[in-house]
């Protein structure tokens, strides 16, 4: 898992788009949104996907009146409807990419990525097509701040009964992993342990990683860097290596 982690932390210390604050804000207003429109409305004890999105709008310490506002504007039956929608191909160098969006638009939005693909030496593929490559994992992120409130080992066993099955240490962060099946299990074990993960979602992690040469791995960041950018895009997963070397140049 590590060259997928290794991306997630770059893009933290390089300051991506994706990792802004607006950029986070309005993703987590979609998932608010597509929560209470299509996950039973804004009970958030009888929906457990208002509740994974409200927690990470606390995570991401969007303020209180915002989280208030999205819930309401959902809960408008006139007002926008987002869907959500993904899209596989190739990067430079036959890297896999797997771009997930949420949209008001879905013609504006495959206009977009089919372009994506096509300016910055990729290809669009069919749906289904690279799902092999990646595993689907639930992902949690834990700040310096929760770190430091816990006693380490203890905090560890405690995961691990939850259904933890890797935990990669940083100086200030843990990412712990899971299965895409106990995803909910260790959700209900941070609540059990007083825990507010700073993020908590289900990622796509490449089975295997790709070593390219460091000239076909730029342009591999730069169309990641393009879907960042890009409004509709949430996340884009891929099976890039990053080296040292290249993560010097970034």
């Amino acid at each position: 898992m590590s060259g997928h982690s290794k991306w997630s932390t770059i893009k933290r210390k390089k300051g991506a788009l994706d990792t802004k604050r607006g950029k986070i804000f309005t993703r987590i207003i979609k998932d608010i949104n597509i929560a209470i429109k299509e996950g039973g409305g804004s009970d958030v004890d009888s929906n457990p996907r208002l509740r994974l999105a409200i927690a990470n709008a606390k995570g991401a310490n969007m303020p209180k009146d915002n989280i208030t506002r999205a819930i309401k504007k959902a809960e408008d039956k006139g007002g926008e409807s987002y869907q959500e929608t993904s899209y596989e191909g190739y990067g430079p160098g036959g890297i896999a990419l797997f771009v997930e969006a949420s949209t008001d638009n879905l013609k504006r939005t495959v206009a977009n990525v089919r372009a994506i693909f096509s300016k910055y030496e990729g290809s669009l593929g069919t749906n289904g097509s690279l799902e092999f490559l990646f595993d689907r994992k639930g992902v949690f992120v834990l700040n310096e701040e929760t770190l430091a409130a816990k006693e380490h080992d203890e905090l560890e066993m405690e995961l691990i009964d939850g259904g933890a099955e890797e935990i990669e240490k940083e100086e200030d962060t843990w990412t712990v992993y899971s299965s895409f099946e106990d995803f909910g299990n260790m959700q209900k074990k941070f609540e059990e342990i007083s825990i507010e993960p700073e993020s908590q979602e289900l990622q796509r992690i490449p089975k295997t990683n790709q070593i390219l040469d460091l000239e076909t791995a730029q342009k591999v960041v730069l169309i990641l860097e393009k879907f960042e950018e890009n409004d509709d895009v949430n996340s884009v997963f891929h099976n890039l290596e990053i080296t040292e070397e290249l993560e010097e140049l970034m």
